[in-house]
């Protein structure tokens, strides 16, 4: 075990001074400020804080004569009377390098500031072409590929709405997700590799499109027969048995849709104009389609990754994501601070566990960017990561990362500080993170993020410091969701966020604050622990159990109810070899009395062949409750937004 708060890396005076919030802070005329009291400033005065982030990056656009920030939480507004466009912002470059494309299969490209320019002209004027316009909706059913960035930048281009979902999720579970929002176009690959596999999704394609009656056309990229063919997407057409006549409009190739020139023009929309639609994680019920903005994803994503990922020209920025979960686009934000993305189509281990670390060496990577359950897999598996000079920085997100996670980086990568950050799709960035100005510590995330005024809320409503509490918002930000799509009241948003303090967005996560400023983030509040009146978080059960060599994964739910005490129950998957003894029992109970207390103890633990979780790796703590708590396996989740279905029917009692 690792002390949690122990440190591991402290910034020297030439990181500081060399940092890019440093320089930001030198032009604010606030150099000598401690972080602290700026980002009190930044959440106390946030239009002033925001006005200066559109300054500082020399944002693109007019920020009219509105106000910067007018009203309160769920209806604030920023910059009433402006006008901006993503694509504009993102492509302002011309010369260099502007991304890198890597398959699992070696397959590799890399595109110019000027060649991508070119691809979103040509895809901007095919999409014109089918009748996309501002506030159409464009679709893509596509893996991390380029054609996936260029429709986005191009849709961004028009003032049409982007929204995409991965490949590897189920029929139904896309369907759910653009029969709500219509879209126009539909973007879909037939296919792609996964762990040294072919996965024909041209059937799949067909069923989406055929569910869709607002489509116009269809268009296909054959990604996977070129890769049979090896040579790139453009230079293929769907094979004739992939393809059928769609009742959605016409059918074309993607070859088809770039075929002619176009200027490379942008459409300037309000501050708050739809930019894309994401998609909660929710397991039962539609997904919510959360609507963000142009203005307030690119005023949030130059702070995040100028200042809190320290992203700038000549940095090759990672982050192992798919299309379907939030962070891809948060990767390709990279372009709108000049760094560039590197987009990775794959498995994370394979043909081994060092798989993305490897690809970080041979790109000669920046920052390397990943969820938590990759570092700790890799420490797991004895990964020791080489050939990693250009290496400045390390992320983790998607789940809490435990110290020991922290202390194997430190350890692997000496000198590399390694950031956790944790947000969520509902913002599409990280509330609380790190800086290049701060000490790294176990298991602690440095700081809350400017512009984030994160609380801790206990049981009263009241902010505390030092003790377990919900997250919160008290003061908004550009990047909180300006709508649910179909949702003309907005009374589906404020139930998501603010049903439970009137105007204070709650976020659903538990969290504590230091007094410095710094805090630690314990698992969902939904699926919280209370065990004689003592709150716990699950993060902290996974950090000891998952220790153990013997256990491959593990899940702990407490069957509780208000006012009545219920069982606590450990599940464990078993690494491979390993069996369920007495005597494993015994040592698992131990640890947990003696690294967490006697409350901590489970009152069973049972064996399962898996672990549930979502498409983007989040363990799926609620729904097994449900089921523990009578609930039918085949309503407590909705399967095609899971990664392992399957294995749910192991949790019915």
């Amino acid at each position: 075990m690792v002390a949690e708060g122990a440190l591991l890396w402290e910034p020297t005076e030439e990181v500081v001074a060399a940092a890019k919030l440093s320089r930001y802070l030198e032009w604010l005329g606030r150099s000598g400020s401690g972080y602290e009291e700026v980002w009190r400033w930044s959440v106390d005065h946030p239009a002033e804080f925001w006005a200066s982030i559109w300054d500082y990056f020399g944002v693109l656009g007019e920020r009219g004569d509105g106000p910067v920030l007018s009203g309160e939480m769920p209806r604030a507004r920023w910059f009433e009377g402006g006008s901006i466009n993503y694509a504009e912002n993102a492509l302002r470059r011309t010369e260099g390098t502007a991304l890198v494309f890597v398959s699992e299969d070696g397959a590799r490209q890399e595109l110019s500031w000027a060649e991508l320019r070119d691809e979103v002209a040509r895809v901007r004027a095919g999409l014109a072409r089918l009748g996309v316009g501002r506030g159409d909706r464009v679709a893509g059913y596509l893996p991390n590929i380029p054609q996936a960035l260029i429709a986005f930048l191009a849709t961004a281009s028009l003032g049409a709405i982007w929204s995409a979902g991965s490949p590897d999720f189920g029929v139904a579970s896309i369907v759910d997700r653009f029969r709500q929002i219509e879209p126009k176009v539909l973007i879909a690959v037939d296919g792609y590799r996964y762990n040294g596999k072919s996965f024909d999704r041209s059937a799949a394609v067909n069923e989406i499109a055929a569910a869709l009656p607002s489509l116009r056309a269809t268009v296909w990229i054959p990604y996977l027969a070129a890769a049979e063919e090896g040579r790139p997407p453009q230079e293929a057409e769907p094979a004739p048995t992939r393809t059928r006549a769609l009742p959605g409009g016409e059918v074309i190739g993607w070859e088809g849709l770039r075929a002619e020139e176009g200027p490379l023009v942008f459409e300037r929309v309000p501050f708050d104009h739809p930019l894309w639609i994401l998609y909660s994680s929710g397991t039962t019920g539609l997904p919510k389609p959360i609507v963000h903005g142009h203005g307030g994803i690119v005023l949030e994503h130059l702070k995040s990754l100028a200042f809190h990922q320290d992203l700038g020209e000549g940095d090759v920025f990672f982050w192992y994501t798919t299309t379907g979960w939030m962070m891809w686009n948060y990767l390709v934000g990279a372009l709108l601070v000049g760094a560039v993305p590197v987009l990775y189509d794959g498995s994370a281990g394979y043909p081994s566990p060092a798989a993305l670390w490897r690809i970080a060496a041979s790109e000669g990577v920046t920052y390397f960017g990943v969820g938590a359950p990759y570092i700790l897999a890799s420490m797991k598996a004895g990964v020791r990561p080489t050939g990693l000079e250009r290496l400045r920085g390390v992320g983790s997100t998607g789940s809490p990362l435990p110290p020991e996670g922290f202390a194997w980086v430190a350890s692997e990568l000496p000198g590399v500080p390694l950031g956790s950050f944790s947000g969520g799709t509902d913002v599409c960035t990280g509330f609380v993170g790190a800086t290049l100005l701060h000490p790294i510590r176990a298991g602690v995330i440095p700081c809350r993020s400017l512009g984030a005024k994160v609380e801790a809320y206990d049981p009263t409503g009241k902010p505390v410091i030092g003790e377990v509490g919900e997250l919160v918002l008290t003061q908004p930000m550009p990047s909180m969701p300006v709508m649910f799509w179909n949702d003309p009241s907005g009374e589906r948003y404020a139930e998501s966020y603010f049903d439970v303090y009137p105007g204070v967005w709650r976020h659903g996560d538990w969290i504590k604050i230091n007094e410095d400023g710094s805090c630690v983030i314990y698992g969902r509040s939904d699926s919280t622990l209370n065990r004689g009146g003592v709150r716990m978080g699950t993060s902290e059960f996974y950090r000891v159990v998952e220790r153990f060599e013997a256990i491959a994964d593990s899940l702990v739910i407490d069957t509780g109810r208000l006012g009545q005490e219920g069982r606590l129950l450990l599940y464990v998957t078993l690494a491979e070899d390993a069996t369920m003894t007495e005597e494993l029992e015994r040592e698992l109970c131990a640890a947990l009395r003696k690294e967490l207390s006697p409350r901590h103890v489970p009152d069973e633990i049972r064996a399962v062949p898996g672990i549930p979780r979502t498409l983007s790796g989040k363990k799926l703590e609620v729904p097994v409750r449900k089921i523990l708590l009578g609930t039918p396996v085949e309503e407590a989740a909705n399967p095609d937004a899971m990664a392992n279905p399957e294995v749910l029917r192991h949790f019915a009692p």
